[in-house]
């Protein structure tokens, strides 16, 4: 019988080399059980990219998207929040102006002015509100504030209506400067006359809110009240009948304005609406594809546990062997 043997540094070079094999299948199994994902990718794939890549790429086209969706539901959020405070504060001079517009005395027209004042501060302040950095009023234009201090709109209206003796005469003086080009939109509108572009918060579905503080509800709000805090104006000289001939019917033009308002909030509210169900169906895509993608390149458990536990097995068998041929001589052979 003819023995084969290999010598004590061969020996060491193959237990050794033995040893980084089964080193490198422990790694490569313990990355598995931590991340659920094979390794070699391209081994589970047989070299075939194709179909993880277009999943990949829907993916981040769908983070993309959920950025979007949730800049948008932020913007449209902040603007609801705002048209409700401006829809309360109509309604507040509404029922002020209604209330005051039926008593003759000077004190009561200095308190409904006094209270229209506030108001329009509440408005302005609104309608100036931004939202991610971004004014929430001023269409294209969403680095500037759409409107100035309620002092600025208040000079610039007292100039127009400054002489006119009866509550006819102020109310359309008023109207033909806020409807004219060149007199609210040109002197105290300081955004874009261009509308915020689309928000797009799919790849097929997009968002358009095309509401300035130029928007014909607004600047009716803004307009009326704006009358009503010059009304006790010393400067308008107004008699005190056409004071409250002009309270009273500021109140009913308010009341039907608060309904426009009301359309503004309905409008931003469907836009909401839309968002949130682009937001919900692309999350439940993005749950599909990475439930697809992880089929492709998910470990088994269960496999790659009881694999670890034998590759380990081995390891420790391996430095039994190491340990008991380190320990060999001739004296212990002889014995």
């Amino acid at each position: 019988m003819t023995l084969t043997s290999i010598g004590d540094l061969a020996r060491g070079l193959t237990l050794k080399s033995r040893a980084t094999e089964i080193k490198t299948q422990i790694e490569t199994l313990s990355y598995e059980m931590s991340t659920g994902k094979v390794q070699d990718v391209s081994g589970r794939l047989d070299g075939d990219y194709s179909h993880l890549l277009d999943l990949d790429r829907s993916l981040s086209q769908l983070e993309a998207f959920k950025v979007s969706t949730a800049e948008a539901s932020l913007f449209t959020d902040a603007m609801q929040l705002s048209l409700t405070t401006i829809d309360d504060s109509v309604g507040e001079i509404t029922a002020a102006l209604l209330s005051f517009g039926t008593s003759n005395q000077a004190v009561t027209h200095e308190n409904a002015s006094v209270q229209a004042r506030n108001e329009l501060d509440t408005i302005i302040s609104a309608l100036n509100t931004r939202a991610g950095g971004r004014s929430l009023f001023s269409g294209a234009a969403t680095d500037v504030s759409p409107l100035p201090t309620a002092d600025t709109l208040l000079t610039a209206l007292e100039a127009e209506l400054t002489g006119l003796v009866t509550a006819t005469d102020i109310q359309q003086a008023a109207e033909d400067w806020f409807n004219d080009p060149t007199g609210f939109d040109a002197v105290i509108y300081q955004g874009s006359a261009a509308t915020l572009s689309a928000m797009q918060i799919s790849e097929n579905e997009s968002v358009n809110i095309p509401v300035t503080a130029t928007d014909p509800a607004l600047k009716a709000a803004i307009r009326d009240i704006a009358v009503a805090a010059l009304v006790s104006d010393n400067a308008l000289n107004l008699p005190r009948d056409q004071r409250t001939a002009l309270f009273k019917q500021l109140g009913v033009d308010l009341a039907n304005t608060q309904n426009e308002t009301v359309n503004l909030r309905a409008l931003v509210g469907a836009a909401e609406a839309r968002i949130d169900q682009a937001a919900t169906r692309n999350s439940a895509a993005m749950t599909s594809l990475e439930f697809s993608r992880n089929e492709l390149i998910a470990a088994d458990p269960y496999q790659t546990a009881a694999q670890l536990q034998t590759v380990q097995f081995q390891l420790e068998s391996l430095y039994s062997v190491t340990v008991r041929n380190a320990n060999l001589s001739l004296v212990n052979f002889l014995r």
